[in-house]
């Protein structure tokens, strides 16, 4: 009573106590000898396995030899009859099933308890049995998991079913021989036991199409008492009908459609939700899904109020105008007592309102930033991002807003956003420009996060030289060298040398604060300055375009495995040059194919134990080249296109993709073949190539030796580029060599002979596009100026086929294989003329830059100009358009 007393006292101080908060695993496991004792102590013991679950629960980790002393210990526990204590004793199984040795002494124990008489064990008796159960045991309690799922008492039947969902993917052959039970079970009185049922026979089936549509059809015309159930079908439903092509005017639709008026609330949001997400579905067709949310949104439940709003949150994203009408409904819920509801409600808002209800917004936004957590600022900051690009007009409105949120508390995330959301701003909108920097160097002079420092720094370096007053940004950069910390101190001496070498009348100013950085404490910093002041003094717009306003463009790990080479030879006398590094190009992101190796999964982020230079997909297959013998000199790898390109049909006996890896002086081209026939094995293969053009010449095939069914293989075929530098073009027909022994389908043993066969492909086209590697000016002016116009050239074309500007953009990008500068590739839609600025490497290390300017009127003219520094380059550049 005194230990109640002091709990209760403790309860009304508002301090909580946890009586198992110092646990000593040691001395758990030492109180577990208690099982032993006779008579057994119900009580005790069952405190005792509370502190054992709470310890693995807290992510202790128990020995091998730990645990299996615990668990034979435990099971002498089985010798009582107490009903607490022995479904204690399950939950104890279940946790060291996985840890202790010969679990399987107890299944005897637990098959007993099974189909005993019971109730209170048999359930969770048939969890525990089939958590220590392998595939040899399972065939032996098989036909008493059978007779649980049809058991009178639900919870056993739920036992069974649910257990038989984790049997499954080891033993997917014997659960699916379940399925007769299964579909009785789906006929039970007990909703629980329906909603399992119906999960199990989908999990059975849903590798068959005709299956799983069978099983929709079954019991759509069925009514399904359990609104468990019914969600389960209506999101087995709406995953079918995203497969089809149309939507409308299907059985299945009209089941969604149906459950809009169920009786069950769970149920109408469920087929609410599921008719919004579906893919193929036209605005049109959510009237009413959109109409059941309004009203969830008046509901005094908040859950409910809570699921619609997130709904029509995302519903807001893709398609705005269908959730205006619920607009007055959001209003309301601005105020709501339930900081998260309001959050949703403001966001939705600010997708769906028009431009005159910003500033309202804005006010009622205000009203309750303070009072929500980090994570839902965050969401509000990106709904004003898309909010700001939506309606250019009103910046300023939410610049200073975005302003007054950063000078609030907040953690690295949310003034991360913030920051972004203002980078992304003034990148979109150039009137935006002027005031965006002037709050970023606000935040600066107080910012506590390295990171953002050194990102607002790199933004005024780049945007600042350029922008009406250059001279008012120096103040804030040069604060940051005398209090920041070395890494912000290196970033300002930086963005400082940029606005001396893009303007000529802060030059010297410049070299006057450099030049006192040249003591810092730091070397980084030191070496920096060093380097920027020597440049600067030289005063060559050449000199400084390349090694200050724009820098090296070269692939880190590239440069990395040419030094290390260049070291290793010790033959070698020339200088190191810098044109034998490969160019940088994006991170790796999708997909990499390995030579004879299956497509491999990337993570599109890198994990913490990820290296901190990002590898690229051109690195990886400058290193898969290296390593075969027949390329190893053809030097530095230039270019690998970035997608495959598709020389058959998916659905065809061989299935070919080819990449183009090009070198200075040849192009490989890697064909990634898969066999789809499984009674065939394809050995020495190979594809053909034949050239349009006789300057081109097949060099050498690598083939693939042997190709087995479904197990991706890789063949090459080396080709020699002409001598003559402006032909670049060509068109290859391709042809599939192989030698085909037929196997049996069920060994895959293969005949001891073969016969030869060939399969025709599609052609191959290369393409000016294949020969330019896009690199990323930052400043392009300062490029143009530092090729010179001694081999520009220019002509003026009639795009007719093109429709509007922005087609004429895409296109332009695609055939000259260049990369956009400085934001050209947005096109402004009320305008009749645009600037595009494309940058680029041809082959051979040969700087090449592209302006045009398109106008349109009935059709696109374009003039384009070409300036490199080699002739035929700029030649071959100007014709890939023409």
């Amino acid at each position: 009573m005194q230990y109640l007393r002091r709990d209760k006292k403790d309860e009304e101080d508002g301090s909580q106590s946890n009586p198992f908060q110092n646990l000593d695993k040691s001395a758990v496991l030492q109180e577990a000898r208690t099982f032993n004792e006779t008579p057994i102590n119900p009580r005790k013991c069952i405190h005792i396995l509370t502190k054992i679950l709470y310890v693995l629960n807290q992510g202790q980790h128990l020995g091998t030899t730990e645990a299996t002393e615990a668990f034979f210990a435990m099971t002498k526990l089985f010798q009582s009859k107490d009903v607490m204590l022995r479904r204690m004793v399950y939950l104890a199984i279940k946790e060291l099933a996985n840890i202790a040795e010969d679990v399987i002494i107890v299944t005897s124990s637990l098959t007993k308890d099974m189909t005993g008489k019971e109730d209170m064990y048999r359930a969770s008796a048939i969890r525990a049995l089939c958590k220590i159960t392998d595939s040899t045991m399972l065939q032996g309690i098989e036909r008493y998991l059978k007779q649980a799922i049809v058991d009178k008492n639900a919870s056993v039947s739920s036992a069974s079913l649910v257990s038989a969902l984790h049997l499954m993917k080891p033993n997917y052959d014997v659960v699916k021989r379940w399925v007769n039970e299964a579909q009785e079970a789906v006929s039970s009185d007990n909703t629980m036991v329906q909603y399992h049922a119906l999960g199990l026979l989908y999990h059975v089936k849903k590798t068959d199409r005709l299956a799983v549509s069978k099983l929709i059809f079954k019991y759509i015309k069925q009514s399904l008492r359990s609104p468990y159930a019914v969600c389960m079908l209506i999101r087995i439903a709406s995953k079918y009908l995203d497969e089809e092509p149309e939507v409308v005017d299907t059985p299945v639709y009209d089941f969604l459609e149906s459950c809009l008026r169920h009786k069950s609330e769970m149920v109408i949001y469920e087929a609410a939700r599921a008719l919004v997400n579906l893919k193929n579905l036209k605005s049109r067709d959510l009237c009413p899904a959109i109409s059941v949310l309004q009203l969830f949104l008046s509901s005094p439940r908040p859950t409910l109020r809570f699921a619609a709003v997130r709904t029509l949150n995302k519903v807001a994203m893709t398609q705005p105008m269908s959730v205006t009408t619920c607009n007055l409904d959001l209003e309301n819920l601005i105020t709501d007592v339930n900081r998260s509801i309001a959050t949703l409600a403001i966001t939705t808002l600010l997708k769906t309102g028009n431009e005159g209800s910003v500033d309202r917004l804005m006010k009622q936004i205000s009203s309750f930033m303070s009072e929500i957590s980090d994570e839902f600022k965050i969401v509000v900051v990106d709904a004003i991002r898309s909010l700001c690009l939506k309606f250019p007009r009103k910046h300023h409105v939410m610049m200073n807003f975005l302003s007054s949120m950063l000078r609030d508390e907040g953690g690295f995330d949310y003034k991360k956003a913030i920051v972004d959301t203002i980078i992304t701003i003034i990148e979109e909108n150039s009137d935006a420009k002027e005031a965006g920097l002037g709050h970023l160097c606000e935040f600066i002079e107080d910012c506590e996060h390295t990171v953002l420092a050194t990102r607002i720094l790199h933004l005024l370096g780049r945007e600042g030289p350029r922008s009406q007053n250059p001279s008012k940004y120096i103040r804030f950069i040069y604060n940051r060298v005398i209090l920041e910390n070395a890494a912000v101190r290196a970033a300002a001496v930086t963005s400082l040398a940029k606005f001396g070498a893009h303007c000529d009348s802060l030059c010297s100013s410049m070299l006057v604060l450099l030049s006192r950085c040249l003591l810092d404490t730091d070397d980084e910093v030191r070496d920096r300055a060093t380097f920027y002041v020597n440049v600067l003094k030289e005063k060559e717009k050449a000199l400084s375009s390349g090694y200050i306003l724009n820098g090296l463009q070269v692939s880190i790990v590239g440069l990395e495995r040419a030094l290390h080479a260049y070291v290793k030879d010790s033959s070698q006398t020339a200088p190191f040059d810098l044109k034998t590094v490969p160019l940088a190009t994006t991170p790796m992101q999708d997909q990499v194919v390995k030579p004879g190796k299956a497509a491999i999964e990337t993570p599109s982020a890198p994990t913490k134990a990820a290296a901190p230079v990002a590898v690229t997909r051109q690195d990886v297959y400058a290193e898969q080249l290296a390593a075969i013998p027949q390329f190893s000199r053809l030097g530095p790898l230039f270019r690998s296109s970035p997608k495959p390109v598709e020389l058959t049909e998916s659905e065809t006996e061989y299935v070919v993709n080819c990449v183009k890896h090009v070198f200075k002086d040849h192009i490989v081209f890697q064909f990634d073949c898969t066999n789809t026939l499984n009674d065939q094995i394809l050995e020495n293969v190979q594809v053909e190539m034949e050239p349009s053009d006789g300057e081109f010449e097949v060099v050498t095939y690598v083939p693939r030796p042997s190709l087995p069914y479904n197990s991706p293989g890789t063949t090459y075929t080396l080709v020699k580029l002409p001598e003559d530098a402006s032909s670049v073009t060509c068109t290859f027909t391709n042809t599939l060599k192989f030698v085909v022994k037929d196997c049996d389908p069920s060994t895959g043993e293969p005949d001891e002979e073969g016969y030869e066969d060939e399969y025709v492909l599609e052609d191959i086209d290369v393409l000016v596009a294949d020969h330019v590697q896009r690199v990323h000016k930052t400043n392009f002016l300062a490029s143009w100026d530092e090729i010179g116009d001694e081999c520009e050239m220019q002509d003026t074309y009639a795009l007719t086929q093109m429709t509007s500007l922005e087609e004429a953009v895409k296109q332009i990008i695609d055939y000259l294989g260049m990369q956009p500068c400085e934001r050209s590739d947005k096109v402004n839609s009320e305008k009749n003329s645009h600037a595009l600025l494309l940058a680029g490497v041809f082959r051979g290390g040969h700087d090449v830059l592209v302006r045009a300017r398109l106008a349109f009127d009935h059709g696109v003219t374009m003039n384009i100009t070409v300036r490199s520094d080699d002739p035929v380059v700029s030649e071959v550049v100007l014709s890939a358009v023409g």
